[in-house]
Formats: structure tokens, C-alpha cells, sequence
């Protein structure tokens, strides 16, 4: 895109510097509709497919209209608009490369002979999707409605549950191609200022072209890259009343434009543990949800390293628990049934991603019954292997974070791995490994993974476990 200045007097000069700029003769979609306004001339410029026809079929009937002399007296664009655009959104801008931009975001810009600035009339839409359930983050109770790839939209649903002045919304356009738009969204009176100070800095210092990955791009652009340490350092949300939340109680959300999820900051590991459900029941049943949540995570993580460890020590196991044991073993080592049918997993998950709806249900049962069945009869796999890595594919889902999720899944890996190699040391070393890697993890502040348990707060540790009453909450 050539790069051009301000604006001036010369009408036949402005306009030729945008048909440049907007290479109006080379993109079909990028229309310059010469007009004229009681007797002057005058040009828009606009996307087709994002300007709204019948809004502007009356404002260019309501302008063309205007008889000669209409404009005498009218010293410039700022009182053209005033009196002869009737749009309620609108804007006087003199810097061209901002006019360019404007355009190619979908905002119409209106330049009238005489003057020496863009009229900016933002009667854009874009195409959409309907406000739906998000799939990833349903409840049985509560609204149905989530977050969509419209910026606006999404924001929308953020004011409807917060009527307070003091919900901001700065808006931030990264990427010196793509102008993609970010929404910092904040309480005013409960945000860390510090913490949004710095979130902001580092927002407007980001060089980058595009965010190709949308949120994701963003995400490694703010947060210190370690590709070794699997850990979410950021959360995210499809859903508008747990976004509403998180940000009621003092937290940021980043809102970027063509993605449905918002990021949440800042983030701990104990944030992982809450669940949109826990709030839809009574404190009791919310809380019970909880515990039942954190002990499938710490089985997820532990029970076939655990197991695995137990089975090459027989001599440990209790006479109770002898029923863990392998009852009818076969060639192939347990280490091996274990990794493969880890990664087993993970082939079939990624399978149905590319699975048409229509045939999942099918899928599914040749997935998991059909295989599974003839690889035990075929003795590939022990029945005892098979139990427990279903139980842990299944009890994976109870997490409200995918990406936690697979960081657990990397270091149970790890942890069996070095249990074949050095036995209980093996395991050993891969727990104190993976305490290492959560202590050391900081989050995109910059401060513990841990907290509230490092730096140590009992109360907020208390209540990362025991759901309180809403009413508690929002008088806190």
C-alpha cells in the first residue's frame, strides 16, 4: 500500500492519492462511487459486502437531493456532517493513510469538493454467524448464548451484563498489514493498574504483520516464549457470563476481532480448577463439582505412570489391591501398550476433527469399541491397559482447558517414559521434574503460577476449592 500524508484542498489530488492507495482499478470489491452534492462533486469509497445498502441508499438519497447553494455557509467537513449526514456514527478525519485504513475496515469515507477532510461514516457490517451455545463449554443450566468471530458483537455481550461506567473498552489495531483490532476490556475501579499499564505497553510495542492465528498469535507475542514448558499461560473463554465474571472480579479480557474465544489475564494453575457449571448450582453442589474436577485431574495425571510403577514392583502391591495386577500378560511390554495407545488417542481425536458430523456417532463406535476389542483379542493390548488409558481419555474432557489438558498428557508421558528407564528414581525425577517446571512457570504478569499457594493466601486458596455463595462474591 503506497504510503501517502494528510489531506488538502485539492479535491482532484485527494482523490487520485486514495485510488491509488486503495488500488480501486486492481480489487473489484473496493468500489469509488463518484456523486454529486448540490452541485459539488464528491466520491465514496467502500468494500462491497461490508457496507449496508439500505442505510446508505438513504443517506446518498438525502445528499444527492440537496439543491444548489445548499452548502453555502458550510465551512468544512466537520459542519457538512453535522447538518446533511444523518448516520449516527461519524467522523472527520484528515490523515489519509487513517482514511485507507478506515476503508479497507469498512467504514465509509465520504469526500466532498471544497474540503479538505474525509467524512468517516461507520454503516459497515460484516458477515456472521448466529450468537450460539459455544460446543466446547456447554452447562446444563444458565444462558446459551457465546462469543463470536464480530468484534462488536462480542463486546455487546459484555455490556448487556455490565450496565457500569466503569467497563472500558480500549480498542488497539495490531499488525502493520493486517490491522487486526484488539479490545482491552476492564473494571476501571477493580483492575490492577499496574499489571494493565504494562499489558498495554506491550501491546502497542508488538511488530509483527499479521496476527495469522488470531488470539494465539497475540498470546505468543505478550507472553515470554518457552517452547519447552507446555503450561497455559493464558485462559479463554467462548462464553459471555463467565468472561463478565472474571472481569467483575478485577481481571483483563483481550478481544480480538474474527476470533470467538477472549483471552483471560492473568492466569493461574488453580484458575484451571473452576468450571462455568460450578456457578449454575447451590454453593454445595458447585463445590462438590470442584473436588470432583481436581481429583480427576490429579487420577488423569498419576493413575498409569502409578499403576505402570506397581507393576514393575509386585512386591509393593497390598494383597487389596492385587486385583491391579496384570492377570493375563502378553508379548508386548507394558511401556509400549501405554505410549501407544497414548498416541492412539490423540490419532482418533484428531480424526474426528476432520470427521463429518453426519458419520461421528459411527466414528465413535468403531473408535473405541471395534478397535479396542480386536486389539486386546489379537493380544496387542492387556484388557487392565486398555481400562485404564480409556478412563484417563475420557476423564481428560472434565477440564475446562484443552491446553492444560495435553500439558498434563506431555509430562505423564514423561513420567512413564523415565519410570521404564529408572524405575522408582525415574519416577521420582519426573514429579520433582514437573513441580520444577508449574514453580518456575510465570504467568503473562509475570508473577507465580501458583498463587494463591505461592505467594501463600489462604483465603483466596480456600476459595479456589470451596465455591461462596454469588451474593458473598459481588459484596466482597
Amino acid at each position: 500500500m503506497n504510503t501517502i500524508g494528510q489531506l488538502g484542498m485539492d479535491y482532484d489530488g485527494n482523490t487520485a492519492d486514495l485510488d491509488a492507495a486503495l488500488r480501486i482499478e486492481e480489487s473489484f470489491d473496493i468500489i469509488g462511487r463518484n456523486l454529486y452534492i448540490a452541485g459539488r462533486r464528491a466520491k465514496l469509497y467502500f468494500i462491497d459486502g461490508f457496507a449496508k445498502d439500505d442505510i446508505m441508499e438513504k443517506i446518498m438519497e438525502f445528499i444527492m437531493g440537496l439543491e444548489q447553494g445548499a452548502l453555502d455557509g458550510v465551512q468544512d467537513a466537520g459542519q457538512f456532517a453535522d447538518r446533511f449526514v444523518t448516520y449516527v456514527e461519524t467522523d472527520v478525519v484528515n490523515d489519509a493513510q487513517k482514511i485507507v485504513t478506515g476503508v479497507l475496515s469498512g467504514t465509509i469515507a465520504l469526500l466532498v469538493e471544497g474540503y479538505g477532510d474525509a467524512i468517516m461514516i461507520d454503516a459497515r457490517t460484516y458477515p456472521s454467524r448466529g450468537v450460539e451455545e459455544p460446543e466446547d463449554d456447554r452447562v446444563l443450566r444458565g444462558s446459551r448464548d457465546g462469543f463470536v468471530e464480530t468484534l462488536v458483537h462480542n463486546t455487546a455481550l459484555i455490556r448487556r451484563r455490565i450496565r457500569d461506567p466503569a467497563l472500558t473498552m480500549e480498542i488497539l489495531q495490531i499488525g502493520a498489514k493486517s490491522k487486526t483490532d484488539v479490545v482491552v476490556c476492564y473494571m476501571e475501579n477493580t483492575v490492577d493498574k499496574k499489571l494493565l499499564d504494562k499489558l498495554l505497553k506491550k501491546l502497542k510495542s508488538i511488530e509483527i504483520n499479521t496476527l495469522t492465528m488470531s488470539q494465539e498469535s497475540l498470546a505468543e507475542c505478550l507472553v515470554r516464549s518457552q517452547w519447552f514448558n507446555p503450561f497455559p499461560k493464558v485462559r479463554y473463554t467462548e462464553r459471555p457470563d463467565a468472561a463478565t465474571a472474571c472481569v467483575i472480579e478485577g481481571s483483563i479480557l483481550l478481544l480480538v476481532d474474527n476470533s470467538p474465544s477472549v483471552m483471560i489475564l492473568p492466569t493461574s494453575l488453580f484458575d484451571f480448577v473452576q468450571d462455568t457449571n460450578d456457578y449454575y448450582f447451590p454453593p454445595v453442589v458447585g463445590t462438590y463439582l470442584r473436588l470432583v474436577r481436581i481429583a480427576v485431574f490429579f487420577l488423569t495425571m498419576f493413575l498409569t505412570p502409578v499403576w505402570y510403577l506397581l507393576i514393575l514392583n509386585p512386591g509393593w502391591v497390598p494383597d487389596w489391591l492385587t486385583f491391579i495386577q496384570v492377570s493375563e500378560p502378553n508379548g508386548v511390554p507394558i511401556i509400549a501398550q501405554l505410549l501407544l495407545i497414548e498416541f492412539v488417542i490423540d490419532g482418533l481425536k484428531l480424526a474426528s476433527l476432520n470427521t463429518p458430523s453426519v458419520l461421528s456417532n459411527s466414528f465413535s463406535v468403531v473408535g473405541a469399541l471395534i478397535l479396542g476389542d480386536f486389539a486386546v483379542q489379537a493380544r496387542w493390548f492387556v484388557p487392565e491397559v486398555v481400562l485404564y488409558m480409556a478412563f484417563v481419555a475420557i476423564a481428560t474432557f472434565t477440564s475446562p482447558s484443552f491446553e492444560l489438558g495435553y500439558a498434563m498428557k506431555l509430562f505423564r508421558v514423561v513420567l512413564l517414559i523415565l519410570t521404564a528407564l529408572f524405575g522408582v528414581w525415574g519416577f521420582a525425577g519426573g514429579v520433582v521434574l514437573l513441580l520444577l517446571t508449574v514453580a518456575f512457570t510465570k504467568t503473562a504478569a509475570g508473577k507465580s503460577y501458583l498463587y494463591p499457594l505461592i505467594p501463600f493466601n489462604g483465603r483466596a486458596l480456600l476459595r479456589m476449592f470451596v465455591r461462596r455463595p454469588i451474593s458473598r462474591r459481588n459484596t466482597r
